[in-house]
């Protein structure tokens, strides 16, 4: 699949691994590192060149700004950590000013004019909300990563619990990345059946894996200081679907535009290609499922009116 790949905090640990991740995969001719820590992503695209005869794949190198010229796919993975005693809305307040910052950045070096911008760094819902309604990147080329993560998570902590294997398990989670996130249990299967026909199935297995889900990147957070892989394969599913112009459904955020879940961005069944999102896919959601959506795009909105209130509401 040929294309270019621009990875925005590609010397972070989710930045290198999402390189990674698509040189194994062999997806675009060429990825971009660029990164404020210059050196440091010189470093990553050394090490990952140094493989390319092992792999084949995209060429890789580092540079600033300029060398995004031309990309067909933007990948955004900076952000800031938690300071100290510093609140949510703090560090809120922090990423969205230095995505604000990334993303003026990047239309100014001219992307390709079909570019899709592909938003990994967190808050993700949130920071997709601001990129397709206030930074100029049109909606249908805006795509957050969403709970694409999750629901990769979700399937293989529900392959361990039922034992079996998580490739081979159709399950979703849409709504936030975060902790509204919605698991729909209703829709559960294994080899297109339904996985209470499985030997292990239990509500309790399919609530510990959800609950585990829930909590998975925290708990990576305190293990090891953070995900990394996991993430990478996941923007490795979305890259795969854009070049590959497949319209595949898969759960990235995108900009609600009507309905009941209009004035967020969050996560849903999504047809992905070449020119971004192409439409969202209805998935018949339980009475249950619904009123947590819907709360989920609540909590969305509540975290989005915080942030344009500014420090006052800190």
């Amino acid at each position: 699949m040929t294309g270019k790949l621009a990875i925005v905090g590609g010397a972070g640990r989710v930045g290198s691994t999402t390189a990674y991740a698509l040189q194994l995969g062999g997806l675009g001719n060429e990825i971009v590192l660029v990164d404020v820590a210059a050196d440091a992503a010189r470093g990553e695209a050394l090490d990952l060149a140094h493989g390319r005869a092992a792999v084949g794949g995209p060429r890789i190198t580092a540079g600033d700004y300029s060398a995004v010229a031309g990309s067909d796919i933007v990948i955004v993975t900076a952000g800031l950590r938690r300071r100290p005693d510093e609140s949510r809305l703090q560090l809120l307040e922090r990423n969205a000013a230095l995505f604000r910052t990334i993303v003026q950045s990047l239309q100014a070096v001219a992307p390709a004019p079909d570019a899709v911008l592909l938003v990994v760094t967190n808050p993700v819902d949130v920071l997709t909300y601001l990129a397709a309604t206030e930074l100029g990147w049109p909606a249908k080329r805006t795509i957050g990563l969403g709970t694409v993560l999750d629901s990769l998570r979700f399937r293989s902590l529900l392959g361990e619990e039922l034992r079996v294997d998580p490739s081979r398990l159709d399950a979703m989670i849409i709504g936030e990345h975060g902790d509204s996130m919605v698991p729909i249990i209703s829709r559960l299967r294994w080899d297109g059946k339904p996985i209470s026909e499985l030997p292990n199935y239990s509500e309790d297995a399919v609530r510990r894996a959800a609950d585990a889900t829930r909590s998975a990147g925290a708990e990576c957070l305190r293990l090891k200081g953070g995900a990394g892989y996991a993430v990478g394969l996941a923007v490795r599913e979305v890259v795969a679907a854009i070049l590959g112009d497949t319209g595949a459904a898969l759960p990235v955020s995108t900009l609600q535009e009507r309905g009941e879940l209009q004035g967020v961005a969050l996560s849903r069944p999504t047809r992905v290609g070449r020119s971004g999102w192409l439409a969202h896919q209805e998935l018949g959601l339980s009475q249950d499922e619904h009123r947590a959506l819907l709360r989920s795009a609540e909590v969305l909105r509540q975290t989005i009116a915080l942030l344009q209130a500014g420090p006052a509401a800190a």
